[in-house]
């Protein structure tokens, strides 16, 4: 951070000092080009492309009932100071975020003693859209591991697999996608319990994902494929972002974000390189 003398400075320059240079200019408009096009829902991706998945932070980001919102509040301004500087509040599990081992198992590893290198795998992606089409309960199973494997090859070792369900298709309406019957229970897809335990047991991955709010079929009640991929020592992502757009295997998912001690998770920035 500047010292207050210097953030003074800028604050009074003239324009010429403040005037970003016709190179800076170039290099944003680069900035908001790609932004678009990563915002820009697409069908196939290109060899060498990045695809973002991760779902951008607002007021109206769906979470778990009973978590509260996310909210972002103004505490310094240009005007004062020089500075636009924002105070965020949430819980860790919003918007897409990680889940470490901590977050259901006691003693499990928090987020900031995940192996870096088990942030950077094989990326498989396991449609289930259209089963979820026309069950909201919808779950990965066995069977879909097997199918998946008969078409692509076996999943490799150490890698992501996550499912795609066209969930976020709902997200122009946030209570669709909690999806919540008039009993207040969710429903949603996620992993069955058995293709949990036998994608980290069988095919000893590094993590799973979800485009959906649980790592789990949103309507149980047990959690267990939550016990079974985060009791492993594996992480979840949950709310993952764009998986449409990207091919059912040979791209590398990269998992950043910040590394709280004694974190259960946390929010991400989620990538695809294809």
């Amino acid at each position: 951070m500047c010292a207050p003398r210097i953030v003074q400075f800028a604050h009074d320059s003239g324009d010429s000092a403040l005037r970003p240079s016709r190179r800076a200019l170039s290099g944003a408009a680069g900035l908001a080009a790609l932004a678009v096009a990563a915002a820009a829902p697409a069908t196939g991706t290109r060899s060498g492309s990045v695809v973002d998945l991760t779902h951008s932070l607002g007021p109206n980001t769906p979470v778990w009932p009973g978590n509260p919102q996310f909210a972002m509040i103004p505490v310094a301004w240009h005007a004062l100071g020089g500075f636009d500087q924002n105070s965020i509040t949430l819980w860790e599990h919003t918007g897409t975020h990680l889940d470490a081992p901590l977050h259901r198992t006691p003693g499990g590893a928090s987020v900031d003693q995940l192996s870096m290198t088990d942030l950077v795998a094989p990326l498989v992606v396991l449609d289930i859209s259209a089963k979820a089409a026309f069950d909201v309960d919808a779950t990965v199973t066995v069977d879909d591991v097997d199918a998946f494997e008969r078409i692509y090859g076996r999943i490799p070792q150490r890698a992501f697999v996550a499912m795609y369900s066209g969930w976020e298709r709902r997200l122009i309406d946030p209570a669709a996608f909690v999806n919540l019957d008039h009993q207040g229970t969710p429903h949603a897809p996620g992993f069955s319990v058995e293709a949990a335990e036998y994608l980290v047991t069988q095919r000893d991955i590094v993590g799973v994902g979800v485009d959906t709010l649980s790592l789990d079929g949103a309507a149980g009640h047990d959690f267990g494929a939550h016990t079974a991929v985060l009791g492993a020592g594996r992480y979840g992502v949950e709310m993952v972002a764009n998986l449409h757009a990207v091919p059912p295997t040979g791209a590398t998912v990269v998992v950043g974000g910040t590394r709280p001690i004694g974190g259960t998770g946390g929010p991400c920035r989620v990538l695809a390189l294809t």
